[in-house]
């Protein structure tokens, strides 16, 4: 069993998201492993594209202010052998930057894999990456055992999704909505729907997209899902913190907190599902 694997055993995973690097190397740093103290299971680390397309305006902003203070593939490496955090860790990129990455004739996926996984990275979501065109970044996952993770949108159906969840471990990432990244203070309706696709499929489904409250995280575990993937509202108070002059110190006690409220709120909608149902007695 994979570590990935191990942090969906004992309920709903929490997995948080942030971009590494913003604002700067330090604080980013102390906020990701405030995360963890929190009550992540799992932590999504941003490495920063210049062309972030399935980015709303927090990532964006998130992404720009890391490339600023000088993230660079080669400083995520050292960023995440930095980081003092014992769950697992998911590289979420862009393919370019992957493909890129290496010396000459060793340049690629599997240069890129094979120093994610001697840095401590545990798999990768890689939005921009077909399913089609996947097979370099699935071999070289597989010879340095890491997951590959794939979103499935709410419109994702038929051949296209068989092909997705057939290159697909470690968890499948269900969008709960149509669009670009972003919290949002109502949680969509296709949900349920979305989960409802891939649910002959033996891997752990999380849901991500919009997701800013303990309430949220709740429903979204009472709805079928095994975890909560949580970005933006995360962002958001990295960037208030930023706006505001805020130190490090606080801004990570703040993200702490908000960690443990979704994280607590997942927990509510795994034992309200576990409650008998009028119907079934």
């Amino acid at each position: 069993m994979s570590r990935i694997d191990e942090a969906f055993a004992d309920g709903p995973a929490f997995i948080p998201y942030l971009a590494a690097g913003d604002p700067n190397y330090e604080a980013s740093l102390s906020y990701v492993e405030a995360l963890e103290r929190g009550g992540a299971d799992i932590i999504e680390l941003g490495l920063p594209f210049s062309e972030p397309i399935a980015e709303g305006a927090t990532i964006q902003n998130a992404i720009v202010r890391s490339l600023e203070a000088g993230m660079t593939p080669t400083r995520f490496f050292e960023f995440v052998e930095d980081l003092d955090v014992e769950v697992p860790l998911v590289c979420m990129t862009y393919y370019n930057l992957i493909y890129q990455f290496g010396e000459d004739e060793e340049r690629g996926p599997e240069a890129f894999v094979r120093r994610a996984a001697e840095a401590g990275i545990d798999g990768f979501v890689v939005p921009d990456l077909p399913a089609e065109e996947a097979g370099p970044l699935r071999d070289a996952c597989d010879e340095y055992d890491c997951e590959l993770v794939f979103i499935v949108a709410p419109t994702t159906r038929g051949e296209r999704l068989e092909r997705i969840m057939s290159q697909v471990s470690g968890y499948v990432y269900v969008q709960a909505r149509l669009g670009t990244t972003g919290a949002r203070t109502a949680l969509s309706d296709q949900t349920e729907e979305s989960l409802a696709r891939v649910v002959d499929w033996d891997v752990p489904k999380a849901v991500g997209f919009g997701i800013s409250s303990g309430e949220h995280a709740q429903r979204v575990v009472e709805a079928g899902a095994d975890g909560v993937i949580v970005g933006s509202a995360l962002i958001d108070i990295v960037e208030q913190g930023v706006e505001r002059g805020d130190p490090p110190v606080t801004v990570a006690s703040r993200l702490e907190a908000k960690a443990r409220e979704i994280k607590e709120g997942a927990l509510r909608g795994a034992a309200a599902d576990e409650q008998p149902h009028p119907e079934r007695t």
